[in-house]
């Protein structure tokens, strides 16, 4: 499936969201509070909220156009790397998606802070996960109303 296809069938309501991202190049972060940090090549997943206009569908649209703005930090990642499945929790929190994800084994934290500035329980909201991770599996372990995955 094309992820950018599927956009109308995303909720447009306020609530949580997690995008699982591949990256098969390094990527040196170009954020001035990160300078010097390379994210490696693996699987990643990002967690974030959305509660303004469009809710949810919203932000996933703008995560999955390959062309946009810099803006967040998680756009530094989204604009050179493959994404390989979203997912809509509405009224859903990012936080439980970030703890989710580190229970799983040899997930981790890649570069703290990153994608979690106004958050001040989780380390960061953009995890490692483990290359062989069943994202189907993840994605319906969150409880999510629905999810898409890529072909």
């Amino acid at each position: 499936m094309i992820l950018s296809n599927i956009t109308s069938e995303i909720p447009a309501v306020s609530g949580a969201y997690a995008v699982v991202i591949t990256l098969k190049k390094p990527i040196p972060l170009a954020i001035k509070r990160f300078s010097g940090t390379i994210i490696e090549p693996g699987l990643y997943l990002y967690a974030g909220s959305a509660n303004g206009p469009g809710g949810i569908r919203a932000r996933l649209s703008r995560h999955i156009a390959r062309k946009k703005k810099i803006h967040w930090h998680i756009d530094h990642v989204t604009v050179k790397s493959s994404i390989r499945a979203v997912t809509a929790l509405p009224g859903g929190n990012e936080c439980s998606i970030v703890g989710a994800a580190l229970k799983m084994k040899k997930s981790g934290v890649p570069v703290p802070g990153f994608g979690s500035s106004d958050c001040r329980d989780c380390r960061s909201h953009f995890i490692k996960l483990p290359d062989d991770t069943d994202i189907g599996a993840l994605l319906a372990g969150l409880k999510a109303t629905n999810f898409w995955l890529a072909d």
